[in-house]
């Protein structure tokens, strides 16, 4: 047939077909309101502690690890070399990181200054660059445009002061920027004025997960570049979602639409001294994690005297440096995971699969953060409750999540007034910038039934949120990541 260009393509369908097809499925548990709601009630509210069987719609507390991986991956663990020292899967590893992110981010295992350091997870990458970095003096902070709650921590840990500058568009909601995950540079030059000689690095996240899951544009990055090496601070990526921060730089950047993924990614990469990364999120790994410092960087030339210590914190607390506390299986899942990640099929469907849901949401008049990130969908706490007795001290957030998970089986994660809160001496509350409760969607995990449920579950309870009671907290209020661990009551 020679007219067949006169049909509609396939790209201007309504329904688009997924890049992948399911190869397996296991069912759910199967668990009344009562039996979820009396569970709750036990574990003191607090969805982390919740026994996974019985979430019995969609588990979005995380994006982290629950991807559901591959043929590929599952096939390469057969693969996996558990060999103590210098395992095949290492090799490939450093190759693949080359391949992505540049040469300069792996040196060969025989040169004496080894700047790439695998963890079985981001946030031990994180500590060993903290810590490290904690040792250059008293009084230090780290700018970055938004801390997520375990990095903050290892950063305190260290005796380090985080501070959050976020884009002056993130609590706009007029604002239709798609990088509202940039970091405020006006800001930033002003902390460095305030701080001379106090930043040991620059960090910047991308995707912004504090920031609403918002991504960072490439010119963000290189202006924040620019200011970090005038002033001769070392300048770092929180790379968790970097392939995902790729495709909004490639559909929303002027310039970059006809660039390829892996082409964006090289030059995020290019102007940064270094990274740390969960391959738990964009590797789509269940496990692993590193840190990655560029040869010839200023990190690299400035505390070439640091790379040692790092090395000794990974053998002494991960294993041996060619497994990082990383199986030999996982290391081979994680080099196919990072194939598939900047492959656009997979990054079209999978942030198309987010955006969706967020129109779900919309379209039920639920208070969202738009425009949608790559990752996840975050609702507005302090929205869903206006013109309500919510107060920010009932933690509205927590009260939410418990009754979402309780009466319909979705999990969800509080990320504003609890999470990100703390206590002064005298224990009154401070209240973080954002407000949000966070759907994290897992990557090749659901489908667009399994999302809308979750968005008419989230509309019953906006549609009643005036009857929804604050919490009190019972333990854990004045504890660091206290949202791991604290139990609370309905008032």
């Amino acid at each position: 047939m020679d007219n067949w260009r006169i049909f509609k393509d396939e790209n201007s369908l309504e329904y688009k077909v997924r890049p992948y097809f399911n190869h397996s499925v296991e069912f759910k548990k199967h668990c009344s309101v009562e039996e979820r709601m009396k569970t709750l009630e036990e574990v003191g509210w607090n969805v982390f502690f919740y026994p996974a069987e019985m979430v019995t719609g969609c588990d979005l507390l995380s994006d982290s690890g629950t991807t559901t991986m591959t043929n590929q991956q599952w096939a390469s663990m057969h693969y996996g070399d558990e060999s103590y020292g210098g395992n095949k899967g290492y090799f490939l590893l450093r190759d693949k990181i080359k391949s992505i992110f540049g040469d300069d981010y792996f040196n060969d295992i025989s040169i004496n200054k080894p700047n790439a350091f695998i963890f079985h997870q981001g946030r031990s990458a994180e500590y060993a660059l903290f810590a490290s970095v904690g040792q250059l003096g008293q009084g230090l902070v780290i700018p970055s445009n938004g801390h997520f709650d375990t990095t903050k921590a290892n950063i305190e840990i260290n005796n380090i002061s985080p501070i959050n500058l976020f884009s002056k568009d993130l609590r706009n909601n007029e604002s239709t920027f798609p990088f509202k995950g940039n970091m405020d540079t006006d800001k930033l030059k002003s902390i460095l004025i305030e701080n001379l000689g106090k930043v040991p690095v620059i960090y910047l996240t991308v995707t912004n997960n504090t920031g609403g899951g918002q991504p960072v544009s490439m010119q963000n990055i290189k202006e924040v570049a620019k200011i970090s090496h005038t002033n001769n601070i070392p300048f770092f990526l929180d790379a968790c979602r970097f392939a995902e921060n790729a495709w909004f730089i490639k559909n929303f950047e002027e310039g970059y639409k006809e660039k390829s993924i892996k082409d964006i990614v090289k030059e995020m990469f290019s102007y940064v001294d270094g990274f740390t990364v969960s391959f738990k999120k964009d590797g789509l790994s269940n496990m692993g994690g590193g840190l990655f410092i560029k040869q010839g960087g200023l990190f690299y030339e400035k505390h070439s005297n640091f790379l040692d210590d790092i090395t000794n914190y990974q053998i002494g607390r991960e294993g041996n440096p060619s497994y990082g506390g990383m199986s030999g299986r996982d290391i081979m899942s994680l080099v196919e995971g990072l194939d598939t990640v900047v492959s656009e099929d997979y990054l079209n469907y999978r942030v198309r699969q987010v955006q969706e849901f967020g129109d779900a949401m919309t379209k039920r008049g639920i208070p969202i953060l738009t425009p949608v990130g790559g990752h996840a969908v975050y609702m507005d706490v302090d929205r869903f409750f206006e013109g309500t007795d919510m107060k920010p001290e009932n933690f509205g957030g927590i009260s939410f999540t418990a009754l979402l998970l309780g009466l319909y089986g979705h999990r969800a994660c509080e990320l504003g007034h609890f999470a990100f809160g703390s206590l002064t001496k005298d224990g009154k509350d401070i209240f973080p910038d954002v407000n949000f409760v966070r759907f994290a969607v897992p990557r090749l995990r659901y489908e667009k039934d399994d999302l809308e449920s979750v968005a008419e579950s989230v509309k019953c309870l906006y549609d009643n949120r005036d009857l929804i009671s604050g919490v009190n907290v019972i333990s854990g209020k004045e504890l660091p990541l206290r949202h791991f661990k604290a139990r609370f009551v309905f008032k």
